[in-house]
């Protein structure tokens, strides 16, 4: 192979690697506490409250922002037949199930403070849309993550591959909690 030959695979490769990072979906952390039965049983056939904090898109207004993507995210829904709201009870249920959606949160802001509802935010990204997902029960968080894309709007067709496979990582189907390594001894 020459030196011309190996420099096109070399650039070739850069680029395919260039378009994987476009857009992805980073670490996920999951507590001890998280289990998709518990998941399944409180959403399947119920609505399921997604708390919006900030704005990916800064040039349209909140609430068409919302509008308009409460059906992207409910046609990449997880499994369960579950129907997202963002309608907030008079009160709240007693445990409080809610997915937390930051869109360009602070950079030392945690899954526990955002199921506390401290939350806050940086100035937006070079990334239009970068979203640090928590499910929460009460202030605990069961599972989080982080997904980014360079969608230009809501209805862009990034921004419900993104949920999908957000929501497939989120609400982990084959995560269980871990069973007592000696159940038959009490501590």
């Amino acid at each position: 192979m020459n030196n011309a030959n190996r420099y096109t695979l070399v650039l070739a490769v850069l680029s395919l690697l260039g378009c994987a990072t476009e857009s992805g979906v980073g670490g996920t952390d999951f507590a001890p506490q998280y289990d998709y039965g518990e998941f399944y049983a409180v959403t399947n056939n119920k609505t399921f409250r997604i708390v919006i904090s900030g704005n990916p898109f800064p040039n349209m207004p909140q609430d068409e922002m919302e509008r308009r993507l409460l059906p992207v995210m409910q046609a990449n829904k997880p499994q369960p037949n579950l129907t997202f709201t963002y309608a907030r009870p008079a009160e709240l249920p007693r445990p409080d199930y809610r997915l937390e959606l930051v869109f360009d949160p602070a950079n030392d802001l945690t899954a526990a403070r955002v199921c506390a509802n401290q939350i806050r935010h940086k100035a937006p990204a070079a990334r239009p849309f970068y979203v640090f997902a928590v499910y929460c029960r009460n202030d605990l968080a069961l599972s989080q993550s982080t997904a980014w894309t360079p969608a230009t709007g809501p209805e862009d067709p990034r921004v419900g591959q993104l949920f999908s496979q957000l929501f497939m990582v989120l609400f982990d189907p084959f995560r269980r909690p871990r069973p007592h390594p000696f159940p038959f001894i009490r501590f």
